[in-house]
């Protein structure tokens, strides 16, 4: 097991590195010049001359992506040129070790700027996925045990239903009749968890519920799916043969099977909303993630973009290696192969 892990954090750091340089040169080599939106459109040829020099824009993309890389290990400091932090000391930006770059566009690294947004979309994504990953087993679950039966036709029914609306309809229907007509619930507002979790949980409820009816949908369906699928295996019927109660078939040898490939897709559909929910962000004016990708892409500002998207690629690695060694905890015979 230790072998299989050593292997797989390996192989998730190497496809991290080929992912950064993949992802510098769609953004940076692909720009003629993006030093025009860090300075204005108002900017004389010397002043960007200036500002392209300042963020090392003047330099080949393999060079920029090197001092990214050691900037990401041993910290950077920004303006890029040292000549202008020699000229103006005061100006000078510390980036620690972790750097994901300097946004000239907020006038503050990149790290900090997702550090004050991170919480809210992490936040999110745990509420919305414990929902979505209880509901949809739950009611996968009872629709195969009652397979046929209008309790099956009802929620195969109706997860149906909440699968074919938009994400961005949900959203405003729950905020227009739950918050502000019904008042059922106050309007969401994020509230920091260690200063009062019940306000926190309150406000984080109808974004949540929001992603999680549609993520729910697709997972009812598969669970059901994948219960009925197990049900017919040969040593479900000697479980049942040697007259072991249902729920000992059911929960201790049915789900197990059907845990596995649900384990995959969970795992990575978390990393994605921890890259943020940007529909549901926008929809709820939550600052998260989401909203601030959204901001930088408007504002072509380009180490913003790279380190959200490098972020999230980050989180749907770190997803996979997880979901692959819980994968070989349930199937031994996966770290075997």
């Amino acid at each position: 097991m230790f072998a299989y892990a050593v292997r797989r954090i390996i192989a998730g750091i190497l496809l991290l590195i080929v992912m950064s340089v993949v992802t510098f040169y769609l953004f940076y080599a692909s720009s003629s010049t993006p030093e025009r939106f860090a300075c204005g459109p108002k900017c004389t040829p010397a002043q960007l001359e200036v500002t392209k020099k300042a963020l090392g824009y003047d330099e080949p993309t393999i060079v920029q992506w090197g001092k990214f890389a050691k900037g990401f290990v041993s910290g950077r400091e920004f303006p890029d040129d040292a000549a202008l932090r020699e000229a103006h000391p005061e100006q000078v930006v510390e980036c620690p070790p972790g750097c994901l770059g300097y946004s000239y566009g907020y006038s503050k690294t990149v790290n900090s700027l997702i550090k004050d947004k991170l919480p809210i979309s992490i936040s999110l994504a745990i509420v919305a996925f414990v929902i979505w990953i209880a509901g949809g087993v739950l009611l996968g679950v009872t629709a195969a045990l009652f397979k046929g039966r209008f309790l099956d036709r009802a929620i195969v029914g109706l997860s149906l239903v909440a699968f074919a609306f938009p994400t961005f309809f949900i959203g405003l229907l729950l905020l227009k009749f739950v918050a502000i007509r019904w008042g059922i619930v106050p309007l969401p507002t994020y509230h920091d968890l260690t200063d009062n979790p019940a306000a926190w949980l309150s406000g984080l409820m109808l974004p949540a519920i929001t992603l999680a009816l549609v993520y729910m949908a697709g997972y009812i369906r598969m669970t059901r799916a994948f219960v009925l699928e197990t049900m017919t295996e040969d040593y479900i019927r000697t479980a049942r043969a040697k007259g072991l109660p249902r729920r000992v078939v059911v929960g201790k040898h049915t789900l197990r099977a059907t845990l596995t490939p649900l384990v995959t897709l969970s795992g990575l559909d978390l990393a994605g909303l921890l890259g943020g929910a940007i529909i549901t962000e926008r929809v709820f004016n939550f600052n998260g993630v989401g909203k601030l990708s959204i901001t930088a892409i408007q504002r072509f500002d380009l180490p913003l973009i790279v380190g959200i998207v490098l972020l999230l690629a980050a989180f749907v690695i770190v997803a996979n290696i997880i979901v692959d060694l819980l994968y070989a905890v349930i199937d031994p015979r996966v770290r075997l192969g």
